[in-house]
């Protein structure tokens, strides 16, 4: 991956720790997760990237990719830091994520990705556009994933 980052930071080529993931989640206001959930999820990563400050050795950012293997992937995680932030780092991650699906999946490829408004921007620089009203088929498959009540 060979994503320009400034200097004091360094781009490391899997995801971060579990405890890493769940603080980045929670200070970049990402919905929290659990241990369990993070866990699980990052070894599942098809391509995963996080960027290290290098004079504190905090992981500042990271980003995802879920995917098949064959024609279907996923962004996903793309987080950095508020204090991190406008310095290019989000581009570097996606940009690193994207070369490597440029370089290991087959032609062809379908890339896709939910975004909030603040990151919007971002993903339309690497060629994402929208596709779809905002949030409206995320939030009812998220309503099927919910456990169902016992009945008594």
């Amino acid at each position: 991956m060979g994503a320009q980052l400034p200097e004091g930071y360094r781009l490391v080529e899997s995801a971060p720790g579990v405890e890493a993931y769940l603080a980045l989640r929670q200070r970049s206001g990402l919905s929290p997760k659990t241990r369990e959930q993070a866990a699980a999820a990052l070894p599942g990563s098809w391509a995963a990237c996080h960027v290290v400050h290098e004079p504190s050795g905090e992981t500042v950012g990271m980003g995802r990719v879920l995917g098949d293997g064959g024609w279907y992937f996923h962004v996903v995680d793309m987080a950095v830091l508020p204090d991190h932030q406008r310095r290019g780092l989000g581009d570097a991650i996606l940009r690193a994520l994207l070369e490597r699906i440029r370089a290991d999946a087959p032609p062809g490829a379908y890339v896709n990705l939910l975004a909030d408004p603040p990151g919007r921007r971002l993903y339309a620089r690497h060629g994402f556009a929208e596709t779809a009203p905002v949030r409206a088929c995320w939030l009812r498959a998220v309503a099927w994933l919910r456990p169902r009540r016992a009945r008594l």
